[in-house]
C-alpha cells in the first residue's frame, strides 16, 4: 500500500510565514511543514488543536523546489484594524489601543511578502491509513485550499498521486515534475527533506504545529540535498499551445 503523498504546489503567489508574526510577515522560500499540515486540516474540515497536532505529529514532509520563485520577493502594504468605531488591536497590557491624539482606534500598518511563480513539489510520508485518508481529503476538501495565505489560491489541483518509498529523499528524486512547458525546471533541484536531530547537516527549525489556535510551535529538524536529473513530464503551457490549428 502507498505510504506517500504527493502534492503540487503552485499559484501567481504564496506566502509561508515561518519566523515573523507582528508587522513584518515574512515567508520562507519553500513551504512550511506548519503550512502544509495547515492545508491538509483545511482539507479533511479539522480545527481542533489536538487532531491538528495528532497529523502534525503523524507525518514527515519533504520539499523539492522545481521552479523556483521570482528572486525579488513582493512585499504588500497591509494594514490591520481599521475602519472600526472600537480598536480591533490590544495593547500588550491586553487593553483597547487608541491613538492618543485622535482618540481614534489604532490601525497598525503591516508589509506581507509573497513568492511568485514557484512551483513546489510536497512528498509526505504517514502509515497506509493515514495517506489514504489524506489522499481522499485534498481531491474532495471540505474547506477550500491555499498556499500559505487564504489569497493564494493554487492554480491547479493539488493532488499529484501516490506511491510506496523508502524514505523521503527517494521519493522526492524518482517523482516526476509535471511542470509547464515554459517553465524552467531546476536541476539540480534544492530539496529540504524532514529528518532527526542526529542527521549529518540537519537544521532545527520552528514549525512544528502545536496548539494552532495559540500559533504555538514547536522544533523539527530538515536537512537539505540536490537533486540532479529529475524526470520531467511537460504540460500545455500557454494559450497558443492548446489552440487548434487554423483552417483555411
Amino acid at each position: 500500500m502507498p505510504n506517500t503523498l504527493f502534492l503540487r504546489l503552485e499559484a501567481p503567489l504564496q506566502s509561508w510565514g515561518e519566523r515573523a508574526q507582528w508587522s513584518e510577515r515574512d515567508t520562507a522560500l519553500e513551504p512550511t511543514k506548519s503550512g502544509i499540515v495547515g492545508l491538509l486540516s483545511c482539507a479533511l474540515g479539522w480545527a481542533e488543536d489536538a487532531r491538528i497536532h495528532d497529523l502534525s505529529q503523524s507525518i514527515r514532509v519533504g520539499v523539492r523546489c522545481d521552479h523556483v520563485a521570482n528572486p525579488t520577493m513582493l512585499a504588500d502594504y497591509h494594514t490591520v484594524g481599521g475602519g472600526y468605531a472600537t480598536p480591533q488591536l490590544l495593547t500588550g497590557a491586553g487593553k483597547p489601543k487608541w491613538i492618543a491624539a485622535s482618540k481614534s482606534p489604532h490601525t497598525e500598518p503591516t508589509k506581507r511578502y509573497y513568492l511568485s511563480d514557484a512551483s513546489f513539489l510536497v512528498a509526505i510520508q504517514a502509515a497506509p491509513d493515514r495517506i489514504s485518508q489524506l489522499t481522499d481529503s485534498v481531491q474532495s476538501p471540505v474547506w477550500p485550499i491555499f498556499l500559505g495565505r487564504k489569497s493564494c489560491v493554487p492554480t491547479r489541483p493539488i493532488f499529484d498521486d501516490v506511491g510506496d518509498y523508502d524514505s523521503l529523499e527517494q521519493a522526492l528524486t524518482r517523482h516526476t515534475a509535471r511542470l509547464m512547458r515554459s517553465q524552467r525546471q531546476e536541476n539540480p533541484a534544492r530539496a529540504v527533506i524532514e529528518c532527526n536531530g542526529a542527521d549529518e547537516g540537519s537544521l532545527r527549525r520552528r514549525d512544528e504545529i502545536t496548539r494552532p489556535s495559540l500559533r504555538i510551535f514547536a522544533s523539527r529538524y530538515s536537512r537539505e540535498v540536490w537533486i540532479k536529473d529529475v524526470p520531467r513530464d511537460d504540460l500545455l503551457a500557454d494559450s497558443e499551445d492548446s489552440q487548434p490549428a487554423n483552417k483555411e
